[in-house]
């Protein structure tokens, strides 16, 4: 199970429970920042600097939400990995998504040739490659069928981890895991699936992450509570907030003052 921390504060709670290993979002971040989770909105030194923040700020395994490597070719995508693990990343993944709307996902040979320049990229670090097929994200006419033939390429390409985001259910999900064992598959989880971290792992599902998830479910509460003030003029949203002092009480246990 790694969760998606979008900032350090939210990363260090989540060491604090005892997670094992974390990945960045980077529609959280995006949001953070005041941005779309869009191509362009967030540059490639920006998501560099936020994945540094990040690694540097918890003593975990941090993986990074790397989009589709800020580049469209393939030697762009080896210059951008290598520079994400020098941020400090042990894990990213690459997406197959392009940036024209005509034309969502880039073709297969070029879709390859870009996870193979990726893990050549990686040669040495011990980062770990996943690979990401986009298919069900971006209104393929099917979906499950072209994700897999995709996976099973980037395996062959070299990818460490295969990952199709937006797989619909239990079904779909087990139908990937034997497609392309015995390489290890990532879900998102979300509520739509009603699957538990125990039963994601019975289907031989090896990682978890959340994605936006738990940056989406702060921005309810916030936008919530922010509505009804402006709407009604009460402040009833904060009756089961969390405490100042409770969170001033974790990050004082966590702050490090800087050294002169």
């Amino acid at each position: 199970m790694i969760p998606n921390p979008w900032d350090i504060g939210s990363a260090l709670y989540l060491r604090h429970l005892g997670f094992q290993a974390l990945a960045t979002t980077s529609s959280g971040f995006a949001f953070s920042r005041g941005l779309p989770d869009r191509a362009g909105a967030v540059t490639r030194d920006m998501a560099l600097a936020h994945v540094a923040e990040i690694a540097a700020a918890v003593d975990l395994p941090v993986s990074a939400d790397f989009e589709s490597g800020y580049a469209p070719d393939a030697e762009g995508v080896a210059e951008s990995v290598r520079l994400c693990a020098a941020a400090g990343a042990a894990g990213l993944s690459i997406e197959d998504s392009t940036e024209d709307r005509s034309r969502p996902l880039y073709e297969l040979p070029l879709a390859v040739e870009r996870i193979h320049a990726a893990r050549q990229g990686l040669e040495g670090t011990g980062v770990v490659l996943t690979a990401r097929a986009e298919c069900f994200l971006r209104g393929h006419p099917d979906p499950l069928r072209e994700s897999i033939r995709r996976l099973q390429a980037y395996a062959e390409a070299g990818a460490d981890v295969l990952y199709a985001p937006g797989l619909r259910d239990r079904s779909d999900i087990q139908t990937v895991v034997d497609a392309v064992s015995p390489k290890p598959v990532n879900v998102l989880a979300t509520a739509a699936l009603e699957l538990r971290v125990s039963e994601f792992a019975a289907m031989g599902v090896r990682r978890i992450s959340v994605g936006s998830g738990l940056a989406r479910a702060a921005w309810t509460a916030f936008l919530r509570a922010a509505r009804v003030i402006s709407e009604t003029g009460s402040f009833a949203e904060f009756r089961d907030s969390v405490s100042g002092g409770a969170l001033n009480e974790f990050f004082a246990g966590n702050f490090k003052r800087p050294e002169r």
